[in-house]
């Protein structure tokens, strides 16, 4: 295995972390965002009210979207795999 093949997996590693993790994270924002939006327009100014609504919404997410995780991490499983394989 050259330098520009362990490249070529690490590049792919990141994309894949990328892939994995951009889902929840936008939903934590979002959710996030309307929270702290919502105390600004009714000036209720509590620090804790942010995170029950912001772990229920990622807890979902995850549950939503953990088929595509699952397939994506199969995918690069099999790529890594075939790769393994072709040496």
């Amino acid at each position: 295995m050259n330098g520009a093949e362990v490249l070529d997996v690490g590049r792919d590693a990141i994309w894949l972390t990328i892939q994995l993790s951009a889902p929840v994270l936008i939903v934590g924002l979002i959710v996030g965002v309307g929270i702290g939006l919502m105390q600004a327009l009714t000036q209720i100014q509590e620090a804790t009210l942010v995170y029950a609504p912001k772990i229920v919404a990622i807890f979902i997410s995850l549950l939503v979207f953990l088929p595509l995780m699952g397939a994506l991490m199969s995918g690069f499983f099999r790529q890594i795999a075939a790769r393994i394989s072709n040496m």
